[in-house]
This record gives C-alpha cells, structure tokens and sequence, in this order.
C-alpha cells in the first residue's frame, strides 16, 4: 500500500532524505528491533482481548520473530517512502496479507508506538548510565578511604585555604555526585507508565487493556491520560538535564586533578596509560583525557538547551518538534555523559597523590591560620581582633621570608588590632599546631576530621541506590521473560501444528539480540 486512502502521493527523494534519513542494515535493525518488540506485546494483549484471531496471532508472531533473528535482513533493499515503520507494516500485508498483517495497528497509532519506543530506549539508557555512575562513585569513595590521611590545602578563589586530606575532597565529589545519582534515579522512577494505549491522541473505544501491554513490556501500568502521553517528552529532558548535572559535577573534578597534575603542583600523577605525548615536544605528558571529561558536559548542556528550545511554544499535542527533534538531541547528549563517566572512573582509580608534596605546600601557605585564630578565640579572644592578630603574624612572617607560622603572640590589650577596645588579656604565646591535627580536629560542620562519617554515609546510599537500579533491571528482565513465554505459547497453539516448531525453540530475548 503505497497511500494512505486520503493521500496518493509521497515525498521526493530529496525531501524523504531530510526527513527520514537513509536507513542503513544497523539502523533498520536498531528502530525496528524496538518497534518489534513493542508489537509482540500489542499482538499478545490483542489476542488475549478477543480482538485478533489466534491463527492471525500467531503468523503475525511467526512472521515478526523470523525477521528480527534474521537482522530483519528481508527488509534490506525496500522502499521506505513514508519512513520505516510503514515499510515494515507494508512488508507484513504483503507477506501475510491484509486480513492479518492489516490487524497488527488495531487500536494503536504510530503516535503511542513511538512514544512507547522512546520510553523503553530512555529506560534502557538511564539503567546502563545509572549503573556506570553508581562504580564511579564507588571508586570515588573506595579513594577517599584510602587517601584519608594525605594532608593538602583546599583552594578558594585559587588560593591556598585550608588543611584537609585528599581523600576527603574526593568524598566531596562523591556528595555532590549522589545528588545527580538521585536526580537520575527520580526521573528513572517517572518511567512507569507506558504510552502504547494513548493512540493518536485520545485513547480508543476498542476494548484493548493497556496494563496489559504495559506489563509486558515492564511498566507498572499504562497511560494515566492519552494526550499527555503522546504529547509530552519531558522525561528525556529531565533525564538530559540530570546527566548534564552530573557531567557537569565531573567537568569541576577533571579541572582540579587537571591543575593539580602540572608540575607547578605536582599534587597528582597519572600512569602512562591514562596520559599522552606530543608529536613535536619530546617532554611532553599530557593528561589529555581530563580535557575530554570537561568537553562531554558541554555536549550535554548544549542537548538540553536544544531540546528544551525545540519543545518550547508547542501545541501539547504529538508534535515533531517534541517527539523528534527534541528527543533526537538528547540520545547523544547522554551517550557524551556516559563516555564522560567511563572516563572518570579510571582516572580516579588511576590517579597517584603525592602526599610529601602536598603536605610541604600546606606547610609553606600558612592555611592553619583559621585554626590559629580559632584557638584564640576558645582563650577568650574576640573572633575579629584573633583574625587581625594572625593577619598581622602571617604579614611578618611573610616579610620575614618564611614559608609557615610556628609561633603567634598576643601583646597585652592586643594593641593595634581592630576592636580590640576592652581586651584585657596579658601578653601570651600560643603553640601553633601541627597540620594532621589541624585537618582530624575539624570534626563540626562537615569537615574532613568526620571524612569516614561522610564516607560511611555515602556508601549506605550507593548500597540503597544499587538496590533500586537492580529493582528496576529485575523488572525488565521479568516482563522479558513474561513475555517471551506470552509469545512462545501463541505461536505453539495459534496456527497448524508444526507452524511453529522452528522458531518456537528461540526466546523472544535470544531473537531481539540476534536483531540487534
């Protein structure tokens, strides 16, 4: 059928080209090893609803498991004017004729099959994601137990600021990290009602069962209102977004161990495998794949923009705008976060501190000086006239031409410091402390003297984020299993009795990987 009924005519080459693209073997195997799969389900839930005859079922079935363990390779060399799904439904009236290959789209539209599609795909894809974020993090923390002790000075504005140990900013990262694991998690929880039911765009009058395909294909249920599910795509720009977060979480950890792995800091070194030369400079050890890391979140924040732009102002109703062009932007935003993941976990794991040479740079930049005036402070010393005093101590110093404090006093009445009016203390010295003290005492507030707290908590939740990604991996894998069986016995019992025999011996699961 090469019309519609209403049209006869189609698009030109040029035209059909921009639209739908040339469709190669992997392509071809790619979409409708989805769409497939979506209509064994429909075929099941239509047959089990009185609305297609069990011998129709079951060549439809036949028919459609010979082409996805075949690579749908009959499907190579024909025509696709109207797009593939079309040229596959034709392919099935003529093989099958229109008395069974014309009842597959019974009560359906290819508005809910796509939406369907996309859900399952966005499934797939958050699960995989999810999971390589989850190791990420499991290495970030397994590194910061194992660097807990190696004395460096955080940074503020670019500036040395205080002690804490490397291994307690890597759990920084691994904190921030868990709010993009939640984030991710929360929007893979929004996948749980399945669009195919919803039609073009109000549902249907035939007595079709929704949850029925929606538990076979495994979503807790099916649409909750028609129009919303074939008009809105904004669970793939939450799940755009949630990954652009976290690439973005990742960008700020490669631009750290970036500057800190040049040989001004010399705070970090990477193994070969993880650098790279130059092909002119000899001496060169670059650890190029950080610049790869940073770049990835830029592709994400570019998608989301894109796809948020292409839905904007839109009719809420199926619209390409929505359901095309907009979802098409974020496939490869969360294949780049995914890459940026993969990239970061082995340079994490990968990544040697150099605790002599961060401890010396502690030392030589006077970020003991908070603790300094803090220990002033618990003798009864107003905040801001301790402040002024370590100030001035560490001016001295400097111009003195050390490199660390070992020693502040605080002159009677503290004079020439601001506010110190009233101050009556007399003439004191106070032993500064050493740089592992420093870093164990700041036990309030967060700080890296409760490192293996924030760790302890961290793992707790990557051990109950583990739990709700196997929760839904387990879900999937049983509807396949469901429907597998669903689809073997419809195929053993619809038609004559040897009709069967030669693809009943195959899963549905073994058929879809040999499709894809």
């Amino acid at each position: 059928m090469s019309g519609t009924g209403r049209l006869t005519g189609i698009l030109g080459p040029r035209t059909r080209r921009v639209v739908y693209g040339e469709s190669g073997p992997e392509d071809i195997r790619q979409e409708l090893g989805a769409t497939t799969t979506v209509d064994l389900a429909h075929v099941v839930m239509l047959t089990e609803r009185g609305l297609l005859p069990r011998e129709a079922a079951a060549a439809l079935l036949r028919r459609i498991t010979t082409l996805r363990a075949d690579g749908f390779t009959d499907l190579y060399e024909l025509p696709a004017p109207r797009g593939l799904y079309l040229m596959y439904e034709s392919h099935l009236i003529a093989e099958l004729g229109a008395e069974v290959g014309g009842k597959l789209h019974t009560g359906r539209s290819r508005n809910d099959i796509k939406a369907t599609i996309t859900a399952l795909r966005l499934r797939s894809e958050l699960t995989d994601l999810l999971g390589e974020v989850l190791r990420l993090q499991a290495v970030l923390l397994s590194r910061a137990r194992a660097h807990r002790h190696a004395v460096m000075p955080v940074y503020t504005h670019f500036q040395p600021a205080m002690p804490i140990s490397y291994g307690y900013y890597l759990a920084g990262i691994a904190t921030a990290l868990d709010r993009d694991i939640d984030a991710l998690g929360h929007v893979l929880g929004h996948l749980d009602r399945c669009p195919l039911g919803a039609g073009a765009v109000a549902g249907t009058d035939l007595s079709i069962d929704p949850a029925r395909t929606a538990e076979l294909l495994g979503f807790p249920d099916g649409p909750l209102h028609a129009t919303d599910a074939v008009a809105a795509r904004d669970t793939m720009l939450r799940a755009v977004a949630a990954g652009a977060s976290a690439a973005l979480t990742l960008s700020r950890l490669a631009t750290d161990l970036q500057l800190w792995s040049t040989q001004e800091f010399a705070f970090v070194e990477f193994p070969e495998r993880l650098v790279g030369g130059s092909s002119a400079m000899p001496q060169k050890r670059n650890a190029f794949l950080l610049e790869h890391v940073k770049a990835k979140a830029a592709l994400a924040v570019g998608a989301w923009t894109a796809s948020a732009a292409a839905m904007k102002s839109t009719p809420f109703t199926n619209s390409i705008e929505v359901g095309t062009e907009a979802v098409g932007a974020g496939w490869p935003a969360l294949a780049a976060v995914r890459d940026s993941v993969l990239l970061t976990q082995p340079l994490v794991s990968g990544a040697r501190p150099n605790p002599a040479r961060m401890e010396q740079r502690a030392r030589e930049s006077f970020v003991t000086a908070t603790v300094i005036a803090n220990r002033l402070v618990a003798q009864g010393v107003p905040f801001r006239t301790a402040h002024h005093v370590v100030g001035r101590a560490v001016r001295e110093a400097v111009e003195a031409g050390a490199t660390e404090l070992t020693r502040i006093t605080v002159p009677r009445g503290a004079e020439g410091a601001e506010g110190a009016e009233g101050f009556e203390a007399g003439p004191s010295a106070t032993e500064l402390p050493g740089l592992r003290e420093v870093v164990d005492s700041h036990d309030r507030g967060g700080g890296p003297g409760e490192c293996a707290r924030t760790v302890q908590v961290l793992t707790d939740r990557l051990a109950a984020h583990g739990r709700l990604l196997a929760a839904h991996r387990d879900r999937a894998a049983k509807a396949e299993r469901l429907l597998d069986e669903a689809v073997d016995a419809l195929m053993a019992t619809g038609g004559a009795p040897g009709e069967a025999a030669d693809v009943h011996a195959v899963s549905v699961s073994e058929r879809t990987e040999s499709a894809q």
